[in-house]
Order: structure tokens, then sequence, then C-alpha cells
């Protein structure tokens, strides 16, 4: 169906009816746009005209936007009102407002769209699998810095969900983040890693494309975040100047208690035992400390491999140099000297060999060991620093508006003491119920801001899922790359004896 809807207005129901249907302003699925037809008490014949016109079809992927759910709701109405139901009522439309429609008890409606986005979460609770497979994104430096006068680093971007490659700065990211804290204050969103005003330093931008990358991977694959907007455009835009323009987006965006569907029930969603959320908070602390020393010890390990294959090649070179010189003589001593040139060299290009192997294995532990460690770090992190903007934030606001209620009660009563008039004491009834009201509305943020503290604490034990397969790991890689060593070692050391015993059985003694 092609046609728009004309200039008429749209009632204020049509508006409640779509957030009682759709789950944080997504397009409806098409369950629930069957069970909305269901209570318009239509028969068959009406309720397939609407959904041939304006319902989910492959065009819209099976689901309905709001403009067709805006037009069904119309065409619901002129249904009811014994109107012949097509697509040209549209057309001839005049008045000011579209009619509206009477529905059933629409309960089971919302109660089916509840489980319906229930059944649609990962379970993230049992698998961190399930979360991998959220996202797969990537996060690599552009060789060449950008910028006239100012150079800038710029990093390409990938994603395999959307499909998308696009070349971003590191304050692109910044605004993102800003974005998200907004938008999610109640949600795992991790510190980026740092900035430095002067980058010259390869090593350090290497580093924090890494950083880059764990983060953007946390971000994709939050099983709520990763639906959002913000991100479907972070990852595909490829407009100019992205942090300005992602911003003036989605700046008025509100945050996610002021969406939620959950968010007047979310009481019901947290566990019975309070103390059960403090205890996964002390355990979380503990693990901080814990992940953050197992982090420490293997990046130090892989440091020191590296530094040890880097001596090798420094060794590996000053053989090269010793084998290369000229000594100029023809003495007896010479010529057995000419023959250990010879052995140095030889020697040189195994050790080559052997830092090499050193280097690529030491790289291989830095992807898949130190990297998963330090994702895992990251998020740890985070749910720190998400205890510690609660307890700054949201406790601060209660206790503000905790506070201004008694100062207006004790304005009342020393009001009715001192013998106000009535219209000043009904004033003062009107600002502490707007102050209660705003009391409550704190009250649900918090019980709807322990639900998502809950939530994400299942996530982060999620996250711990990957510990022991992390650590498989490094040990399998471990004996892997002793073996490879000891094959290398044990070639050059065959190689260098088999050169002293062949000169030892021609007769030749070594000189001391």
């Amino acid at each position: 169906m092609t046609t728009v809807l004309s200039s008429a207005a749209i009632p204020v129901t049509y508006r409640d009816l779509y957030n009682k249907c759709s789950y944080n302003d997504e397009p409806i699925h098409k369950d629930v746009y069957k069970a909305l037809l269901s209570k318009s008490n239509l028969d068959d014949a009406q309720l397939k005209i609407v959904w041939d016109l304006v319902g989910p079809s492959k065009q819209t992927q099976g689901v309905v936007n709001r403009t067709n759910f805006y037009k069904t709701l119309a065409l619901i109405a002129w249904a009811q009102q014994g109107k012949s139901i097509s697509d040209k009522l549209f057309d001839t439309f005049t008045a000011n407002e579209y009619p509206t429609p009477n529905f059933l008890d629409l309960d089971p409606v919302v109660n089916l769209k509840q489980t319906l986005f229930q059944q649609n979460q990962p379970e993230i609770s049992k698998s961190y699998q399930k979360l991998s497979e959220l996202d797969s994104v990537t996060v690599h430096l552009v060789p060449e810095k950008k910028g006239l006068f100012l150079k800038h680093s710029e990093y390409l971007v990938t994603s395999k969900k959307c499909n998308s490659k696009v070349t971003r700065r590191y304050n692109d990211f910044v605004a993102l983040q800003e974005l998200l804290l907004n938008r999610f204050p109640y949600r795992l969103v991790p510190s980026l890693p740092p900035k430095r005003i002067i980058i010259n330093d390869s090593q350090f931008l290497e580093e924090r494309s890494r950083g880059l990358q764990r983060w953007l991977t946390l971000i994709c694959r939050h099983p709520v975040i990763c639906r959002d907007s913000i991100i479907v455009f972070f990852l595909t835009d490829n407009g100019s100047d992205l942090q300005h323009r992602i911003k003036n987006v989605f700046r008025k965006v509100p945050d996610e208690f002021m969406t939620s569907d959950v968010a007047a029930t979310a009481r019901e969603l947290l566990p019975p035992d309070n103390s059960q959320i403090a205890m996964s908070r002390e355990t979380i602390r503990s693990l901080v400390n814990i992940i953050g020393r197992l982090k420490q010890d293997v990046d130090s390990l892989v440091d020191r491999q590296q530094a040890s294959a880097k001596d090798l090649e420094d060794v590996a070179l000053q053989l090269k140099n010793v084998s290369d010189l000229a000594m100029g003589s023809k003495s007896f001593f010479m010529e057995s000297w000419n023959k250990a040139q010879t052995n140095f060299e030889g020697m040189s290009s195994q050790l080559q060999g052997i830092s090499h192997t050193c280097l690529t294995k030491a790289a291989y532990e830095q992807r898949t060991v130190c990297e998963k460690l330090s994702l895992l770090y990251d998020i740890l992190v985070a749910h720190k620093e998400l205890y510690e903007r609660l307890e700054k934030g949201l406790a601060n606001d209660h206790q503000a508006a905790l506070a201004k209620m008694l100062t207006l009660k004790k304005k009342k009563l020393q009001g009715a003491i001192s013998g106000l008039d009535l219209e000043s004491v009904e004033q003062l009834e009107a600002k502490m119920l707007a102050q209660e009201n705003i009391i409550s509305s704190i009250d649900l943020r918090t019980d709807f801001s322990l639900y998502c503290v809950h939530m994400e604490t299942q996530l982060v034990f999620a996250y711990l899922g990957m510990l022991p397969s992390v650590f498989s790991n490094f040990v399998n890689l471990k004996v892997q790359t002793h073996f490879e060593l000891l094959d290398l070692w044990r070639s050059l050391q065959s190689y260098q004896y088999g050169r002293l015993e062949k000169e030892g059985s021609n007769g030749v003694a070594p000189e001391i």
C-alpha cells in the first residue's frame, strides 16, 4: 500500500496504542499485530483486507512500522463505522482528525509483546557463545594520518551484523560513548582507552586500536544496547563529521527508563532477596582484582617472550657480523677460523628463525589470550563503574527529592501555625503533591536501576564463562610453542656439533 496519510491530525490514542504494542519504539511484531486485530471485533473477511493492505509482509520483513500501524487503526475505525474498507478512504478523507477505533481488553496483547521480547533475548546467563553471535566487529588503525595541519589517526570499523565498513576517528567513539551513557545510564558502558593530545607513538596507537575494538565489541554484543538505533547509525553512516551529526540526531532521545515497557513493573522482576545483588557486587569487586592480576601476569609473560625474541635476533645479527669479518691471514689458525665463520653464519640464520617463531607465537598469544583477558577485565571494571555512577547520581537525586519534601512539609506546618490564608496552604499542598510524584518516579527509577544492575551482573557472569577456554588455549599454546622451539634448538645443536665432529675426525685439534 503506497497511499500516504493525509494532513489530518493523528489522535493521541494512536500513539498510546503504538506504545502498548511496540517495545522501545521498535516496529511491531506480526503476532502482536494479529492479537490486536482480534480485539477489534471485526469479522475475518474485514481483518484479512486490513492485513493485506497494511499488515506485515516480505517487504516490511514481517513487522509493522508506525505509519502502517496508524493506517491500521484508521481502517479498523472506519470498518467499525460500517464503511467498506479500502485504501481509497485515505484519499477521500477530509476531517480534521482520524477516527478512533474501539478495542476489547488489550492486556493479552501487551502480555504477548512482553513474552515475545523475553524470548528474543539471548540467554546471557547461560551462554557466552550466544553473546559472541550477536556481532563480530573489528577496529584497525589506518596507516596514514589525515589532516592538513593537525594530523589525526583514523580507524577502519567493520561489523558482520550490519555488513558495514566505515572510517571513524577517536572523537567519534567519544561522542558515541556520551550518547550511550545518557541513553543507558543503568547499563554497562565501559570507559574508552585513553587519549593523548600529541600522538607520535606507534605502539600507543596500536594498543588504543585494540582497546577500541574491545570497547566496541562489548557494546555491539550487549543484548539491549546492540538493538538501539544509535549503534546502527555509528556502524553504517558514511557522512562526514560524524561526532557532531550523531549528537544532533540523538541528543533528544530519552533515557531507557522513559521508554522501557518494564520500567513500571521492574520491582516484580527483581530477585526475592535483594542481598543477592549486594553479594554479586562484592564477588565482582574481587574478580576485578583477580582478573586484573591474571591479565598483568600474562601480559608480562608475552612481553618477556617478545624481549627474548629481540635478544635472539640481536645475537643472530652479531654472529652474522662475525661471520662477515675479513681477517686477511693464511695461518693455520685463520684457516680454522674461516670454518668457524661459516658455522657462525649458519647459526645466525637458524637463530633468526627461532626469533621469528617466538615473535609469531607471542603475537598469537596476545590475540587469543591477552585480548580476551583484557575484554573480561574491561567488562568487570565497567560493572564497578556502573555501581559508582548509580551511587553518585541516583542516590543523590533521591535524597535531594526527600529533603525537598521535608522542607515543604515544614513550611506547611509553620504556615498553619502562623495562620496563612487558604490559598497559600493550597499552593503548598500542590507543590507537595508534585514532589510526591517526583519521588514516586525516583522510586520507580531505583527499582528499574536495580533490575538493570541485576541483568548486567548476569551479563558479566556470562563473560566469565570464557575464562576456562582462555586458559585452556593458554596451556595448549605454551605446549605447542615449547615443542616447536625445542625442535628448532635441537636442529641448531645438531648442526653445530656435526661441524665440530667432522673437524675433529680430520685430526684437527682445537687450540686453546
